[in-house]
């Protein structure tokens, strides 16, 4: 039996408005908010409300057998809680049935997984208990941020709790191998892990209204047939997909939702075909063998890496500027402050001083509001500036809970010398009572 995971990733930065260098210490508030609500509503109205609404037809017509999958940023839920809380309630409804699933990621849908283990764990953890909050169980299989995934990335994952992670199946990586198996990590041989199929699922959003492909148009019943043609052992095929696929990038002419529930049909028609949750997959199936991935890799591209987001100086500034706040912000007590450190964290500000896709703006996915990658980063960084001093002014909390390991042993060394110093003055306190007496 083929078991057919569908996992649509859901995500939505915060888009900042232009701030001006002369804005620094004087204006503190960054957001479009016309364009963040604008296009919040916008999407809604092309993609989540009318997809879900096919969902939960199939789901209640297939009655179990039709199984869908989620990874929604928590970035993403505040949107939705902002400004369309008719969306909230239409993934409810789809929770309900029994037969979707919600994997973790971080919250503010970073790319934290490579800088900070510590706020990696918080930002898990954080969106974890807010998907337990919305839909009413605690994610078991964790997916991160565009699928970024490594060795050491797998083991933190682990450590976190999580049964399974979803991860590229990135050429690189797999060689001769295919992903259509359940893989096991290297460093933890008890996490196991879940290709994603690039090509089937790059089909579906990249390829399906493309009138220059040689398969165009794409059918459910051929489709049907590329699923069939992969050999019967190889029984799990994880299609992972962003949902604005369906209405956003391909709009509702293109007959991307048509096509997607004669795809549904075309599957449980068959009965060498099912759907499955990540969490089934993981609990059915042991692995074929170890994943050995010691360098980042992503759903991105053809390289499949960390290029789109850290690939040139800018990049590379942006992101190390940003992250060398991590300790400060730790210790605020400010929540406004722990908002926008969330939100600027978003992979997104990244993405948008990237020059791969200077000359190629209308690609899939890679909408830019900002005419070149530099003003990108000029705006960004005037923005991490005055964050950075808001940061250093704002109350700071002595929690321990809040400190990093390095930030615990200080103050554990001040401490036990102020203890060595009180000893001796006790000491010395003492002799002068012994010779006064």
């Amino acid at each position: 039996m083929k078991n057919i995971c569908l996992l649509f990733q859901v995500n939505h930065p915060f888009q900042l408005r232009s701030y001006r260098f002369f804005d620094i210490g004087h204006d503190h508030y960054y957001y479009d908010d016309f364009s963040n609500k604008s296009n919040m509503l916008k999407i809604a109205k092309r993609c989540y409300l009318p997809m879900n609404e096919i969902l939960l037809s199939l789901l209640k017509t297939y009655k179990g057998k039709f199984k869908v999958n989620f990874s929604i940023s928590g970035s993403a839920i505040d949107h939705f809680e902002m400004y369309a809380p008719e969306v909230i309630e239409s993934f409810k409804l789809l929770a309900k049935t029994g037969h979707v699933e919600f994997t973790a990621e971080t919250y503010a849908h970073s790319l934290v997984s490579v800088k900070s283990p510590e706020e990696f764990a918080v930002q898990v953890q954080k969106h974890a208990e807010k998907i337990k909050d919305l839909f009413g169980k605690k994610p078991k299989v964790f997916s991160n941020a565009e699928l970024i995934y490594s060795d050491y990335i797998g083991e933190q994952v682990y450590n976190m709790g999580f049964e399974g992670i979803i991860a590229e199946g990135a050429k690189q990586v797999l060689g001769w191998k295919s992903p259509n198996f359940v893989y096991c990590n290297a460093n933890n041989p008890r996490l196991k892990v879940l290709l994603r199929n690039y090509k089937l699922s790059d089909d579906i959003s990249l390829r399906f209204s493309n009138q220059s492909w040689s398969e165009w148009p794409l059918t459910a019943s051929k489709f049907r047939t590329w699923i069939e043609s992969i050999p019967a052992n190889e029984e799990v095929l994880n299609l992972v997909m962003d949902y604005k696929t369906f209405g956003e990038y391909h709009k509702i002419h293109t007959g991307i939702f048509d096509f997607f529930k004669a795809f549904v049909g075309e599957i449980l028609s068959q009965t060498t075909m099912e759907f499955a949750t990540p969490s089934e997959i993981v609990a059915q199936y042991q692995p074929v063998s170890v994943l050995s991935v010691p360098n980042n890799t992503s759903w991105s591209d053809e390289e499949r890496d960390l290029s789109s987001w850290l690939g040139n100086n800018l990049q590379r500034e942006a992101f190390e500027n940003v992250y060398s706040l991590l300790d400060e912000v730790r210790l605020c007590t400010d929540e406004s402050i722990l908002k926008d450190w969330y939100k600027l964290q978003s992979s997104n500000n990244f993405q948008y001083m990237s020059t791969k896709y200077f000359a190629t703006a209308n690609t899939i996915g890679h909408n830019n509001p900002y005419p070149t990658p530099y003003e990108a980063f000029i705006n960004y960084m005037n923005v991490i500036a005055d964050f950075a001093e808001r940061v250093k002014k704002c109350p700071k909390s002595n929690d321990l809970q809040t400190m990093s390991t390095e930030q615990i042993d200080e103050e554990i060394e001040k401490a036990s010398l102020m203890l060595k110093q009180l000893m001796d003055l006790k000491s010395k306190q003492k002799k002068s009572k012994k010779i006064s007496k």
